[in-house]
């Protein structure tokens, strides 16, 4: 598979509007409030009968200080002791959702997530992964894909060794710039020192992978500095790289108000950096997967893409398309059978759901057989970059060229374009179209001109 992108500053231009990122199809923004405990508890007991391996999401919201760039749902306090009741809810919720799942499912994938999950004390982080594996069927021969966000400031060799003998063997961490007045201008104050202890720590107790996380957009960023920042990350070899455009919404997140507006890079400027960072990537040996992320050649997202067994979800790419996520802690979203569901976002409404004896579902949906169609065919593109009508013909009872007739004269113009390709069994999307493949998927999704609006610049 050629795994390569080609840079067309034109098409860029010309297709750089507004879209969903596709971590899930329908988007999280068609969960409704009609979506309840007993829906959730309907769906649970489906997928129980069908079987399968299961990923678990955890959501810990804590952090010591706020990035003002961050649109995560996340709770900014130094007090680690307001850490405490939140724990106890979520191995409440643990419990209960444990109590639901065929105890012989076994846990292939595992992410703690935020906020920042090493806000936690050691202590904590033990509580936390004991009761989870006292509820669930968690894996003990290191073979699960059991994942933990870090942020460098909060962590030392001390916590990784601490992770490791929780289970955990895939890190992440987060970087976004080193540059010192973009690091002060969005409040995230980070040395190298720092962050590559803590990568290299990593590696001494035998993570399998480490992922860097960099962002760009941000105030005060030219092509140059931000060279300079992914110069230093490529020394270190991560194994992956997730490379994120700063999308600048301050009127749904409050915190990005005090980010100056004066001082953001122009448009032009991102797309210069964009390059920057896919040129530097591709010499440097990594392949693009898609939506801002490298990764070398042997890691496993790039070999799972070249065998066609790549998936995204909630969490971005994986290699376990044949889990159900089930979702835990505040404003977590799972996918369990045909649903989607999302836990509520404040922690009193969680606590007075788990007291209740009831799961704290705050919203979901139930996909219908349409749902399901449109979701495999953009989730082909996504991951794969093409699309086989007869492999969508043998899950679904249709003819694809004559549902998809509209879609498909849609993509003309992207064809004229030189984005991809319709052959006569097949969609191929070509070097240009890879970094637009957003765009080519807004084709298929049927609710998208009405929401189009709340979704930031594919590029």
């Amino acid at each position: 598979m050629d795994q390569s992108i080609v840079f067309d500053l034109d098409l860029i231009n010309r297709y750089n509007t507004s879209g969903p990122r596709y971590t899930s199809y329908p988007t999280a923004l068609e969960l409704h409030e009609g979506f309840d405990d007993s829906d959730y508890r309907k769906h649970i007991t489906q997928s129980n009968a069908a079987g399968g391996p299961l990923s678990l999401y955890f959501h810990i919201p804590f952090c010591d200080t706020v990035c003002y760039y961050c649109a995560c749902n996340k709770i900014i306090t130094k007090n680690r002791k307001h850490a405490e009741p939140y724990l106890d809810n979520l191995c409440r919720e643990i419990t209960m959702q444990g109590e639901l799942f065929d105890r012989r499912r076994i846990v292939n994938q595992l992410h703690w997530g935020g906020g920042t999950p090493t806000f936690l004390s050691a202590e904590q982080m033990r509580r936390l992964m004991r009761t989870t594996r006292q509820h669930f069927n968690l894996r003990d021969d290191d073979q699960g894909e059991y994942s933990i966000e870090v942020d460098p400031r909060e962590t030392d060799d001390r916590t990784i060794a601490e992770l490791r003998q929780l289970g955990f063997n895939r890190i992440s961490l987060g970087v976004q710039d080193f540059e010192p007045a973009v690091q002060k201008a969005v409040n995230r104050l980070q040395s190298k020192k720092q962050t590559f202890a803590v990568l290299e720590a990593a590696r001494k107790e035998g993570f399998r992978s480490t992922n860097i996380d960099l962002i760009y957009g941000l105030p005060l960023q030219t092509v140059d500095s931000f060279a300079n920042t992914l110069d230093q990350v490529l020394e270190q070899l991560p194994e992956r790289f997730s490379v994120f455009n700063y999308a600048h919404l301050p009127s749904r997140f409050k915190t990005q108000r005090q980010i100056n507006e004066a001082e953001l890079p122009s448009p032009q400027t991102k797309l210069d950096i964009l390059q920057m960072v896919g040129q530097k990537l591709t010499e440097a040996g990594y392949v693009y997967i898609g939506m801002d992320h490298f990764a070398r050649p042997d890691d496993e997202l790039a070999v799972a893409q070249r065998e066609g067994k790549l998936y995204r979800n909630f969490q971005g790419y994986s290699t376990h398309s044949d889990c159900d996520l089930v979702g835990l802690g505040i404003t977590s979203i799972g996918r369990v059978g045909d649903a989607y569901i999302q836990n509520v976002k404040d922690l009193e409404r969680y606590g007075a759901l788990i007291d209740q004896g009831r799961l704290p579902v705050f919203k979901g949906v139930e996909l219908d057989d349409d749902d399901k169609l449109r979701r495999a065919v953009i989730t082909q593109l996504i991951c794969h970059f093409e699309l086989s009508f007869v492999t969508i013909e043998r899950q679904f009872p249709i003819d694809f060229k004559h549902y998809f007739a509209g879609e498909l004269n849609g993509l003309k113009g992207m064809e004229a374009d030189g984005l991809l390709t319709i052959g006569a069994d097949r969609i191929q999307v070509l070097a240009p179209g890879r970094l637009l493949i957003r765009n080519i998927c807004m084709v298929f999704d049927k609710y998208l001109a009405r929401k189009q609006q709340q979704f930031s610049k594919v590029i």
